[in-house]
């Protein structure tokens, strides 16, 4: 199929060492008219400096009130084939795991009803299938849900939870983040495809602190596998590794953030009371060290990207919790936190915008968390102290 388009301003981005997404596009566009004439808007955006796509309304499956964004073009006429150019959200699962045969269906399925365009993976996780009508959702959902898949969040609701691989690949994952984000993702399907929430509300699940999956920056829910007890030392290894080459002192005691090691060149010792279980120590050594023998999770609530009111990282709720099926501790926690951001939140009002708002000491209080230092987000600023009326009555 010839290009219908002459594209100079993107042809620009074809150049260079980096991946283009332009470059997939075109490729795409040689069977795609949805994509020849994504092209052409695009071009068309680039040479005024301003956005061709609007909002036009809901649109969706039936049963279903999340899982599809909806996108039109304000254009409609000069380029017919992205009038409608909806994005589909399709729930990935645990861990990004594959067989090629999944993927090539789901390929086939956006080749019949949509563009052919698809993003691996959006910020959340998901599955983006780019670019469909209206008249093919209903048809392409159903496809897709008889080969066993399901659309993921959108909205504000529940979104896509995820995780890094975990024990799949893993040996120094603390939890079993695949199998904590399928009970989390089957628990709260009402949640995540029936938008009920003064904003979204995102899970991510990490297995240990080195945090592959990004959750403390990105997850209103952040749970970090982590461990009790001390770290186990090899002292023969440690010496291979100083055998080997590595300068201990330098990128094991040295970078630790807590100054919790030393090193007198023939043993190596740990304060294990100091230690954050960042897994630094243990992700340089990984022969010589490892985690403590009782795994848990340590849960952390409140981060956000988006700009409008500034980014947000996670910080500590729970310092440690079991994590083992079927879970209930967790769901009640979350339960609770729902219930209170529900009752308070604004509309699109993150959960750590809202504890910003009304104060940690409130949300700790009317969700009934104990005060705990590992909860102290930041070093104290002025002197002054505040007690409760029940706190002076103790």
């Amino acid at each position: 199929m010839s290009m219908k388009h002459q594209t100079p301003l993107l042809d620009e981005l074809e150049k260079g060492t980096f991946p283009s997404f332009v470059k997939e596009i075109k490729r795409a566009a040689e069977h795609s008219d949805y994509a020849q004439d994504l092209l052409g808007l695009l071009e068309l955006s680039y040479k005024e400096k301003v956005t061709h796509w609007k909002h036009g309304g809901i649109v969706g499956v039936r049963g279903y009130g999340a899982g599809v964004i909806g996108r039109y073009s304000d254009v409609p006429d000069q380029f017919p084939g992205v009038a409608h150019f909806h994005t589909v959200r399709v729930n990935q699962p645990s861990g990004f795991f594959y067989t090629t045969k999944a993927l090539r269906e789901i390929c086939d399925i956006w080749d019949k009803y949509g563009s052919g365009l698809t993003n691996m993976h959006g910020s959340t996780g998901d599955i983006i299938l780019l670019g469909t009508k209206t008249e093919n959702l209903e048809p392409a959902f159903a496809e897709l849900s008889s080969r066993g898949w399901d659309l993921g969040g959108s909205g504000s609701a529940v979104r896509t939870p995820s995780c890094c691989v975990g024990a799949a690949r893993c040996e120094w994952a603390n939890i079993d983040t695949m199998s904590i984000t399928h009970e989390i993702t089957q628990h709260y399907q009402d949640e995540m495809h029936r938008p009920a929430f003064p904003y979204k509300f995102k899970f991510k699940v990490a297995g240990c602190a080195v945090d592959c999956i990004a959750s403390i920056a990105r997850a209103d829910m952040s749970i970090i596998g982590t461990w009790r007890g001390d770290i186990q030392i090899d002292q023969g290894e440690v010496k291979n590794y100083a055998q080997g080459g590595m300068d201990i002192q330098k990128e094991i005691v040295e970078m630790c953030p807590t100054e919790c090691i030393s090193w007198d060149g023939s043993e190596l010792k740990i304060n294990n009371e100091d230690c954050n279980r960042c897994m630094h120590c243990i992700a340089k050594m990984t022969k010589a060290l490892r985690p403590g023998p009782e795994k848990g999770a340590t849960i952390l609530l409140g981060s956000k990207a988006p700009i409008v009111t500034g980014a947000l990282m996670s910080w500590v709720i729970v310092p440690f919790m079991k994590m083992e099926p079927p879970y209930d501790e967790l769901f009640d926690l979350v339960d609770r936190i729902w219930e209170w951001w529900d009752e308070h939140g604004k509309n699109r009002e993150r959960v750590g915008e809202l504890i910003e708002r009304l104060s940690f000491t409130r949300f700790l209080k009317d969700v009934g968390l104990d005060p705990q230092p590992a909860m102290v987000k930041e070093p104290r600023r002025d002197p002054f102290f505040f007690w409760s009326e029940e706190d002076v009555e103790k």
